[in-house]
């Protein structure tokens, strides 16, 4: 079930708010709980219970890191975070890396990060572990976020997720942005999509440079109103539940070089990134040739997280050369540049880099 969809917008959601708004405030947690469940269910029945074993194995191994307040980082949590992990990511490699299984189960790399955060920050002692079994259930699946993002940390809905109110002014406005999300999918994402369908159809080898700068920059816009624009819809259904679900996208292709776009673009998948692997990693505050390894890391990690294929790794790899580049070479070059031949600079570069993702082969992409 898609939010773009009538089944959604015109059945589940009307008939979710009724039961949500007229259930007493301390048993909503439980019914969001319930209604994502069900709103999983439509779609993925078969994987419905690996979502909720995430919630389990999660919540149980969380729990006992931390028995007291007192409690330390010792070797038990240390064991126990390595466990929760190993569990998080080897059923996200299983899925989506092991070519065991045909059809990867929805927003599992979304929801595997999320709790894989959880966990540790649980472990860093940044929150408690969370007591009740529903709310953690509500965090992980919490329906307009589940799918496709953004990835919500543990502390941006903790409290909420104790206490919250919805006031009409909220759910005004929550509306307003679902309705500006979704005409983005709908009026925009959709219609220029019909113009990359038509390059894919007419096939890379027979089109005509002009059709191909065209069809790739209709890819760019397809996918960017597409995913900004269910990042929104998701914004505002939690801001109509009485949550704030951090903004993803700040008008990436406004950008003045490639490291602004990824300021920009899927703020939350970069946020994860810096404090999860670039940060522990050692950052910036290390030796030049130590910090530009820890760069391609990331991004070769960015790369495979969105997909087990070479072209999504040489798109990774692809954006932490440039990245590399600005910051030791290009950066005091560009910053003389007129604002207009930056833009142009970063856009041709963004737009290239979309032929890599979207292209099967590196002859496919070569033909391109």
């Amino acid at each position: 079930m898609v939010f773009s969809s009538f089944e959604f917008l015109f059945r589940f959601l009307p008939a979710f708010l009724i039961i949500y708004f007229i259930t007493p405030k301390k048993f909503r947690n439980a019914v969001l709980f319930l209604g994502s469940i069900a709103f999983y269910t439509y779609g993925e029945a078969q994987y419905v219970l690996l979502l909720l074993a995430s919630v389990t194995v999660n919540y149980v191994i969380a729990r006992s890191m931390y028995k007291t307040p007192e409690d330390g980082r010792g070797r038990r949590q240390a064991v126990l975070l390595v466990l929760a992990l190993c569990y998080d990511f080897g059923m996200l490699f299983f899925f989506k890396y092991s070519g065991l299984t045909t059809k990867l189960p929805l927003g599992i790399s979304f929801y595997t990060f999320q709790i894989a955060a959880y966990v540790i920050d649980v472990y860093r002692g940044i929150v408690p572990a969370e007591k009740s079994y529903v709310n953690l259930g509500t965090y992980l699946t919490m329906f307009p976020q589940l799918i496709a993002g953004p990835i919500v940390n543990y502390t941006e809905v903790s409290s909420c997720l104790k206490r919250r109110t919805v006031t009409a002014r909220d759910f005004e406005s929550g509306i307003r942005i679902l309705v500006i999300g979704l005409g983005s999918k709908v009026i925009i994402a959709d219609r220029v999509g019909m113009l990359w369908n038509n390059v894919q159809t007419i096939g890379f080898n027979s089109i005509s440079t002009p059709l191909a700068w065209l069809g790739a920059v209709a890819y760019s816009m397809e996918l960017y109103f597409d995913f900004a624009g269910y990042s929104m819809m998701a914004v505002g259904l939690g801001k109509m539940l009485g949550f704030q679900i951090p903004v993803n996208f700040r008008f990436p292709y406004i950008s003045k070089s490639v490291t602004e776009f990824w300021r920009r673009w899927h703020i939350t998948l970069g946020r994860w990134f810096r404090d999860y692997v670039y940060i522990p990693l050692g950052g910036n505050r290390v030796s030049k040739s130590r910090h530009i390894f820890n760069l391609m890391v990331v991004w070769f990690l960015t790369g495979l997280w969105h997909g087990a294929a070479w072209n999504f790794v040489a798109w990774g790899l692809y954006y932490g050369v440039i990245l590399i580049i600005e910051k030791y070479l290009l950066s005091p070059v560009l910053d003389r540049l007129p604002d207009v031949v930056r833009h142009i600079y970063s856009i041709v570069l963004v737009v290239i880099g979309w032929v890599l993702f979207f292209s099967s082969s590196f002859g496919q992409a070569a033909d391109y």
